[in-house]
């Protein structure tokens, strides 16, 4: 089998001529890595735009499913999921609320706080989103056997551990 040749290997080559005195090996990872989010967001954008849905929207939706009945989080948990700004969760269950996928309640536990509950129509939509999300992420994984898989994982683990994106 023929070894494959890409557009990193390409800037590779192009910085040793013009560099040979750098190690420029990062660049086949963090490169491939960069052009590899780009290439997978597209895709996920559009399965996500099939069930009228974004990324960020997806997200959230997941977050709360997979939380388990009630279904329900504090905005804080799910900024925590989602790794975003407290303003950029405000926006997002503003846009989920009008359309009538999640709800907003007072907390149980305190009247001051509030929280996200999934509602039976933003079940039902992530519930119908997540097959063909997984199916898309199967597709883009297709050319990797279980062996690769298994030790893209640990390597990918290992890097983001490395910048501190441990559980909390």
């Amino acid at each position: 089998m023929a070894e494959r040749v890409d557009h990193v290997d390409r800037i590779v080559q192009q910085w040793g001529a013009e560099r040979p005195d750098l190690d420029v090996s990062p660049m086949e990872v963090i490169g491939r890595l960069k052009r590899l989010s780009r290439l997978v967001d597209a895709e996920l954008k559009e399965t996500f735009a099939r069930h009228d849905l974004d990324f960020a929207s997806f997200d959230v939706l997941a977050t709360l499913r997979r939380s388990g009945p009630p279904y329900r989080l504090t905005p804080t948990r799910l900024m925590q999921s989602a790794m975003v700004t407290s303003g950029a969760i405000s926006q997002r269950l503003d846009r989920l609320e009008a359309r009538g996928l999640v709800t907003r309640t007072p907390s149980g536990s305190d009247g001051r706080s509030r929280e996200v509950e999934l509602t039976r129509e933003g079940y039902d939509l992530i519930d119908r989103a997540l097959p063909d999300h997984l199916a898309t992420e199967r597709r883009i994984l297709a050319d990797l056997d279980e062996t690769r898989t298994a030790a893209f994982v640990d390597a990918l683990r290992v890097v983001l551990s490395t910048l501190g994106d441990d559980p909390e």
